[in-house]
């Protein structure tokens, strides 16, 4: 499986990086909803637009930062999205402990970090192609994708436990201490990084925002692999709030057993993310990338005749393990085909319009099945997205993708 296979001491740091903040970010999972709700007394309907306009503009302010980091080295803008993390976090206990904290404040927070994250997956996956040779991407995404499934399994727990004893206050310090953790181990890579070549026209135009949508598009592959992303993403999260109203509401199931329900088989991710290479040496990249995407399709419907019980808890936590295993195989080789499909002097832009279209379509389906969950009953719009996300997979490549018509230049590792 070559799972000792080394990828070096710089992309050593950036790995530890990654995995620094994304267990802050589950440490301080619910977070904002929690604050708002216990510290400032807000209603249903402030805390909805704090996760749903929150994200809305936060992409929406990231869509121009995308040509701009794309001719500009890449750690600078990385260590940078995750100091602007840090400070804008850090804000929070500042205004909490001073008695000054207020909605707004939190609204602009979760615009700045949401913003700041899209730029720096972007930013991420620009410089990680230039770090590593094509033959290592595979092994790099797999490794990131088996400790972001980690980290969602401990993180929680820690984050409940945290809450519980310190309130949620503390959980933002500790998401914040994780970004300026991950800015630390970024510029502890060192090594050098060359500039980007500049485009003959220094200044950027308002045609420039849409060239990451364009360069998609273009292609035959990555177009469909696209569609099939948003798609299934925002289907899957669309359901969730209803579930959670099935499951908390109707059915009778503890808080403890809800958690547990979506924790425990994250242990599948984890699985899945080991045997994504040692599938793809033997099957070939697009033969697991069809079945797995097709396989994940499969799954979510059958929450639809979830029922009370031990039966009903043991049925979600079955769909669930099935679910994330294949995206556990999935995910990795998908960026990683994404990757290798987008020129170096575009992956900036094309990871950016990639991010903003995938969570601009989440709030836009989410919102869409709050309304049909209301009018159908949860049960009834979770089925619906089960069934429509039975069509995702035809979306998917139908051939393999042809070699890129200019070969890119080999990475330098130190």
């Amino acid at each position: 499986m070559r799972n000792g296979h080394r990828l070096g001491r710089r992309f050593g740091w950036l790995w530890g990086a990654y995995g620094a903040s994304a267990l802050g970010t589950w440490l301080a999972s619910g977070a904002f909803p929690l604050i708002a709700i216990r510290v400032l007394h807000a209603g249903p309907a402030e805390v909805a637009a704090l996760s749903s306009v929150g994200a809305a503009v936060g992409a929406a302010v990231a869509v121009p930062l995308g040509p701009w980091v794309e001719f500009r080295r890449k750690r600078p803008v990385l260590i940078a999205t995750d100091l602007v993390r840090f400070a804008a976090l850090l804000t929070i206990p500042t205004a909490f402990v001073f008695g000054v904290l207020t909605f707004l404040q939190l609204l602009l927070v979760s615009v700045v970090v949401a913003a700041a994250d899209i730029t720096f997956r972007a930013a991420s996956g620009a410089y990680l192609k230039t770090l590593l040779p094509a033959e290592d991407l595979l092994i790099a995404n797999a490794r990131f994708e088996s400790t972001s499934w980690t980290t969602t399994i401990i993180g929680p727990p820690l984050g409940g436990a945290a809450i519980g004893l310190l309130g949620p206050v503390a959980t933002v310090v500790a998401d914040a201490v994780s970004y300026l953790l991950s800015a630390l181990g970024i510029r502890a890579m060192g090594g050098h990084e060359p500039r980007p070549e500049r485009r003959e026209t220094a200044r950027m135009r308002a045609g420039d925002l849409l060239d990451g949508w364009r360069y998609i598009l273009a292609d035959a592959t990555l177009r469909p692999l696209f569609f099939n992303t948003a798609l299934f993403n925002a289907l899957v999260m669309a359901a969730q709030p209803l579930l959670a109203v099935l499951m908390l509401g109707r059915l009778g199931f503890a808080p403890w057993q809800y958690g547990l329900a979506f924790a425990a088989p994250s242990i599948g991710g984890l699985l899945g993310s080991r045997l994504a290479r040692p599938l793809v040496t033997r099957y070939g990249q697009h033969q697991v990338l069809v079945v797995t995407g097709t396989l994940r399709a499969l799954w979510p419907l059958g929450l639809a005749f979830l029922g009370p019980g031990t039966a009903g808890l043991l049925l979600v936590m079955g769909i669930e393990l099935g679910l994330i295993f294949c995206c556990g195989v999935f995910n990795p080789v998908s960026a990683t085909y994404r990757l290798e499909r987008t020129t170096t002097d575009r992956v900036t832009r094309t990871l950016t319009a990639w991010t903003v279209t995938t969570k601009a379509t989440t709030a836009l389906l989410t919102a869409a099945w709050g309304v049909l969950g209301g009018l159908l009953g949860p049960r009834t719009a979770i089925g619906l997205a089960g069934v429509l996300l039975l069509a995702t997979p035809l979306l998917l490549p139908r051939r393999a993708a042809a070699p890129l018509a200019k070969p890119e230049p080999a990475p330098s590792r130190t």
